[in-house]
């Protein structure tokens, strides 16, 4: 038997949540949506700061941090869950408490001066990796790592870095082995921003503000380095494959919130003397939002179930992440087209969301690139057409 019900915590939880989003984010959509229309931040980082730890009242810090370092310590299940309803609205909060998942390679004297102090909220880190010439193909990076007795001299640019702008330290990839590239040749070094990096802002079709970082013989002491010298091609993988399904999960929400309009619209709007509702074209377009959601929803809960499961799961992140990205982009497109011209303008969050899921397709892996996984894996017999049924 399947079981598809949340047992009462679960559901308790998700409704906590829930409850949040409605009562502390949805009503400040209209400013997020005024201050965004004139160039500024939607929330202030006092604001989200304090929208964090009214959330940390009720317990809720660190959702997938283990509880030994002051987590919730949450299933990728739950996660999932929790970022469909987060997804319900457009104000950019996330819970405090989160840590990159490679830092708990770090060691003790790295622990006490990166991880905690990450967890707790007093640091912020930053991913980086991508550069002008590598994206999709990580094993192409420039940035170079060369030893000066006990110290590394890093020269390189990384390019769109999420919180790069933000960020007090950067977990930055370097190539300290040419010879061996990828295979051992790639070092990661945990790298204050007093070190000497900077970072400069870059303007984007949406509310992501990456950032261009540039290091300028930034010299670090060997005791920066995360985990063992070599090791950092690894550990980036493990980074970028961290939670997949956690990008169309957050989509899910969206995706519901903008049906529910457009359903909303389509039974009070009228033309030509009845609701457009009772169009055929209207009703094929809410017929196949609605089919399309209920198959991300649950192509997400299997991804993350195969995370709980200790399975491997990254072709079914890839499955999710490729399918949300074009079905929520798919979504909103017609979202927007039953909404009229009222959808184009920024009178309503539609055209917002329009700009912000069309990033799903692009971060943390392009579709291009996991249409070549799921070819991959399938054509090489790593996974199979029967799925998880065998």
């Amino acid at each position: 038997m399947v079981d598809f019900s949340l047992n009462t915590e679960e559901r308790e939880v998700r409704d906590w949540v829930r409850t949040f989003v409605e009562r502390e984010l949805v009503p400040l959509e209209p400013e997020v949506l005024r201050r965004e229309r004139r160039g500024a931040a939607g929330l202030t980082g006092d604001e989200l700061r304090e929208l964090q730890l009214k959330a940390k009242e009720s317990g809720f810090w660190g959702v997938q941090t283990p509880e030994e370092y002051g987590g919730m310590g949450l299933s990728a299940v739950m996660t999932a869950l929790l970022e469909a309803e987060l997804g319900k609205t457009f104000v950019p909060f996330r819970f405090g408490g989160a840590v990159d998942n490679i830092l708990f390679y770090a060691n003790e004297e790295q622990k006490q001066c990166y991880l905690l102090p990450t967890i707790a909220g007093e640091r912020r880190s930053c991913f980086a990796i991508t550069e002008p010439g590598a994206g999709s193909d990580a094993k192409a990076i420039r940035t170079s790592a060369r030893k000066d007795g006990s110290d590394w001299i890093i020269n390189g640019e990384k390019t769109f870095i999420t919180g790069g702008n933000e960020a007090d330290f950067v977990m930055v990839f370097a190539v300290t082995d040419p010879g061996k590239g990828a295979n051992g040749g790639v070092s990661c070094f945990l790298v204050d921003r007093d070190m000497g990096w900077k970072s400069e802002y870059i303007d984007t079709m949406g509310q992501w503000g990456p950032a261009s970082l540039v290091f300028q013989d930034v010299r670090v002491p060997e005791t920066q380095i995360l985990g063992e010298l070599g090791g950092g091609f690894a550990l980036a993988m493990q980074w970028i494959g961290r939670g997949r399904y956690l990008l169309p999960a957050r989509a899910i929400g969206s995706c519901e919130r903008l049906i529910s309009m457009a359903i909303e619209h389509a039974n009070t709007r009228e033309t030509f003397g009845a609701p457009i509702a009772s169009r055929q074209a209207i009703q094929w377009m809410i017929a196949d939002s609605g089919v399309e959601l209920e198959a991300l929803r649950w192509l997400v809960l299997h991804a993350a179930w195969q995370v709980d499961s200790g399975m491997d799961s990254r072709h079914a992140q890839s499955i999710a992440k490729l399918y949300g990205g074009q079905k929520a982009n798919e979504i909103v497109d017609r979202v927007l087209q039953i909404h009229g011209g009222m959808g184009y303008t920024r009178e309503l969050p539609i055209e917002r969301w329009y700009r912000e899921l069309r990033l799903l397709r692009i971060y943390e892996g392009t579709d291009e690139i996991q249409r070549r996984t799921i070819a991959r894996n399938l054509l090489k017999g790593h996974a199979k057409v029967t799925g998880a049924l065998g």
